[in-house]
């Protein structure tokens, strides 16, 4: 089976989820649709595929399903008007940036047997893949403590900012599921710090630039994640996993990995520059294991309560933040296993 997509959006992650699509030899990019006809026309052109409108992708017989990298504010409707045409759907995170929003895109998702898939591109990282892999066959025995690094080398644009939901919805996120996915556990307790110190401007568009966070789960386990919007060294993302029998770590990553030793001392070559080099391989995986379940016509993952818990977690963030303390995640969302979202997981 080749699985027939359409892509909505040409940005630049649709750039990246397109080379994935073409490099799959159980895919075909039919369609390209895109608000900027240039921008839509230029990847369809690289790729083989058309330009076609949103609409007339969603009524195409010659499409099984779509990746939606449009803004994030049309996320929901997307996603639920391609659930209910019977198309797959994968979706770039977030679902929508307001909670109760997310909640019922997910009811028209579930009454529509539809498949959907959230990007979490990091879960499909095989450098933490190997550390998942290594706590599942025991190596370091019982997760007790999990510390994640997330800097970028810059801030993004302040139209950007002022449009993302915030650091903790738009960058932290990422972090969150990695977190969940590295303890097995959901997390209870949020409690976070955070202040500007990388450029005043971010701070007047109403956001925050550095952060400092503790996840705790009801057992007691812990993960701590530091995040900054500046790295001048390169894009910095670092995993240490402590546990009762011992420590796994996934060190940063290098487009080249060598080390020159000479008079001058010991040197390495700079890291990747950001999310799109660094995590290549990782979208390239998350596409196939969309295509898969695609075709098995089984639950994805991360899927749409994946999506739902990682913003519940931003959300208790900044709430954390601005009241000065440690925030239940039940105070977000409710309790958990009263929400028919999750029966599955």
């Amino acid at each position: 089976m080749t699985v027939r997509f359409g892509l909505l959006g040409a940005g630049r992650i649709g750039k990246v989820h397109a080379r994935a699509v073409t490099a799959n030899s159980k895919a075909r990019l039919v369609a390209v649709a895109d608000a900027m006809a240039e921008a839509a026309t230029a990847l369809a052109d690289q790729y083989g595929a058309e330009v076609r409108t949103i609409d007339a992708i969603l009524s195409a017989s010659d499409i099984d399903a779509v990746v939606i990298c449009t803004p994030t504010d049309t996320h929901a409707d997307l996603i639920e008007r391609f659930a209910r045409a019977g198309k797959a759907v994968f979706c770039e995170k977030p679902i929508d940036l307001d909670v109760e929003r997310v909640k019922a895109c997910l009811k028209v998702v579930d009454e529509a047997a539809a498949t959907l898939m959230v990007g979490f591109n990091r879960r499909f990282d095989p450098h933490f893949q190997a550390i998942k892999a290594a706590i599942a066959e025991g190596q370091i025995g019982e997760v007790e403590m999990i510390t994640i690094v997330s800097r970028d080398p810059g801030a993004p644009p302040l139209d950007y900012i002022r449009r993302s939901g915030g650091i903790f919805r738009d960058m932290t996120i990422h972090d969150f599921d990695m977190a969940r996915f590295l303890l097995g556990e959901e997390i209870d307790t949020v409690s976070a710090q955070a202040s500007v110190l990388v450029d005043p401007a971010i701070g007047a568009a109403g956001d925050y630039d550095s952060a400092s966070l503790m996840l705790s789960t009801a057992s007691g386990k812990h993960a701590t994640i530091s995040n900054s919007r500046r790295a001048t060294y390169g894009y910095d993302q670092r995993i240490e996993v402590h546990g009762s029998k011992g420590a796994i770590a996934a060190e940063n990553q290098r487009p080249v990995s060598i080390e020159i030793a000479n008079a001058e001392g010991y040197t390495r070559p700079p890291l990747h520059d950001f999310f799109m080099t660094r995590y290549t391989e990782a979208y390239a995986r998350e596409i196939s294991a969309f295509i898969d379940c695609v075709e098995s016509k089984s639950p994805a993952t991360p899927s749409g309560a994946d999506g739902l818990v990682a913003l519940a977690l931003a959300d208790a963030a900044l709430k954390s933040v601005k009241q000065g303390r440690a925030v239940k995640v039940s105070e977000i969302l409710g309790p958990l296993a009263d929400k028919s979202v999750f029966q599955g997981r």
